[in-house]
């Protein structure tokens, strides 16, 4: 894919310096291995948060207006995540912004948290609008049914380095019925950490089955940020 924003959301050439979830260039040390990563120290606006519900505004937040098809696909495994990089023409319309979904990749555990409980499993839905800027819609998967939508990755998933071509794709069938949200800024949550980055996680959550769930685990058995500090933010949940 020609994109490249940032590693879990795909490799990025702003930032050389090799990083981890675990040990010396884990996400303590993100900071210190490249100036380019200052922000995973200094941003106010880091992501992933813990999502305090009770806490959460209401607010006649817009509705997320996902237009997603089936086409073509390429599923990569980039030494981070597996990533999934669909045909073009998926747009995500958040009001009067538009985005084009870009890619969708996974974490384990979510990197989200909600009431301090991370789930199993965690899709970044990542737009890119016409000004440029980030849209990032995250799925939190419950163990529990087989994901038929998921199947025809996760039964071949990648090693490193290597790609899986899917003839026929929709992302629009990984999304629940229910698309209400919780709403804050963020960032990336990987090197260079890069902030102003709208999030939206979706209240309900998908399914996954422990043999899919293992499958991901074998190639990545934790590949998930610590949460980040609030400070000043507010999380708007739609009404």
């Amino acid at each position: 894919m020609a994109w490249s924003i940032g590693c879990a959301y795909a490799e990025n050439p702003a930032s050389h310096a090799h990083w981890s979830y675990q040990g010396s260039t884990d996400p303590a040390h993100w900071a210190d291995l490249d100036k380019a990563n200052a922000a995973c120290r200094l941003s106010q606006e880091q992501s992933p948060i813990n999502i305090d519900v009770r806490a959460a505004k209401k607010a006649p937040l817009a509705a997320l207006e996902f237009s997603y098809a089936a086409g073509t696909a390429e599923v990569i495994n980039n030494g981070h995540t597996v990533q999934v990089n669909p045909a073009a023409g998926n747009t995500l319309k958040v009001g009067e912004d538009v985005g084009h979904l870009l890619q969708f990749h996974f974490h384990t555990p979510s990197e989200e948290s909600v009431n301090g409980v991370r789930y199993p499993l965690v899709a970044h839905f990542v737009h890119k609008g016409f000004d440029g800027k980030l849209s990032v819609v995250a799925l939190l998967f419950k163990e529990g049914r087989r994901n038929q939508a998921l199947a025809p990755m996760f039964t071949a998933l990648p090693t490193e380095g290597k790609l899986l071509a899917l003839a026929n794709m929709n992302p629009g069938e990984l999304l629940p019925a229910d698309h209400s949200y919780f709403k804050f800024m963020g960032s990336l949550t990987t090197p260079p950490c890069s902030d102003g980055v709208r999030w939206q996680v979706l209240k309900q959550t998908a399914e996954i089955s422990k043999q899919q769930l293992s499958a991901f685990r074998k190639l990545y058995t934790m590949n998930a940020r610590p949460i980040q500090p609030l400070n000043s933010r507010v999380v708007e949940v739609s009404d």
